[in-house]
């Protein structure tokens, strides 16, 4: 199929794993403004996600809704192949995930596993069914919300840091085994996303919006950047903090 891209490279037609995600919205709105004109948002069916649509289709594009789980990958090749059987997709972006609750999840290994198997194993299964539907259309773009903290484990989140580490593994190896095919592969490495209210450990100069996200993974495409950093100054702090021995670095406020 050709690409549906326009001169300046823009996606006109969207898929997104994870369709009430701030982030998710955020990007489906800007890449509207600059011309996008079909999206399908995937996810468990809820009043949300058909909110999520609708408001989108108040822009005036096309949208609609693809029910998509993350814990069932044995639905995936069907439920994301008809989409492809639909019509070309020139980006796929994967924001779904679970953060858990890191005091619960030690106490509930059973809920330790689902954290797990939500960022990783479900994006494993989800990433090789739309990278091969990618590939076989020729052209396309997968862009999958990792984390900063799956760059080095910390105390305060290392199951989800884990999942996310594993997550970020596997996108980086797509992309090589994607490379020379038409389709780009990018992982977006967001900070914490900065919340309303009094200052806190979530309001810090290291934390984000949606919305500096969507503008990041956009400039991204354009740049074709194989990895992004949102903000742009967590790269050389993660390479610090990377190196660090575990002795300094257990004793860091991380």
């Amino acid at each position: 199929m050709p690409a549906l891209e326009d001169a300046s490279g823009t996606p006109r037609s969207l898929l997104i794993l994870g369709g009430t995600s701030e982030i998710a919205l955020a990007t489906a709105r800007r890449l509207i403004t600059r011309g996008a004109r079909t999206v399908r948002l995937a996810g468990r069916p809820s009043p949300g996600l058909e909110a999520a649509a609708a408001q989108l289709r108040g822009l005036g594009v096309e949208a609609s809704t693809v029910p998509f789980d993350a814990l069932d990958p044995e639905s995936h090749e069907s439920a994301l192949g008809k989409v492809f059987a639909e019509g070309a997709v020139d980006l796929v972006l994967f924001a779904f995930g679970v953060l858990g609750d890191q005091a619960r999840d030690e106490r509930d290994p059973v809920a330790a596993a689902r954290v797990a198997a939500t960022n990783y194993t479900g994006a494993v299964s989800a990433g090789l069914v739309c990278g091969r539907a990618l590939q076989s259309q020729g052209h396309g773009a997968l862009v999958v919300l990792s984390s900063v903290s799956g760059e080095r484990a910390r105390r305060s989140d290392f199951i989800y840091g884990s999942s996310k580490a594993g997550l970020d593994t596997f996108v980086q190896g797509l992309g090589d085994a994607l490379h020379g095919t038409g389709v780009r592969v990018m992982t977006v490495r967001p900070a914490a996303l900065r919340r309303p209210g009094p200052a806190g450990p979530d309001q810090g100069p290291l934390t984000t919006t949606p919305e500096r996200v969507a503008a990041a993974i956009e400039l991204g495409l354009r740049r074709r950047s194989e990895a992004v950093w949102v903000p742009g100054s967590l790269r050389p702090v993660m390479a610090v903090l990377r190196h660090l021995p575990r002795a300094v670095y257990r004793r860091l406020p991380v």
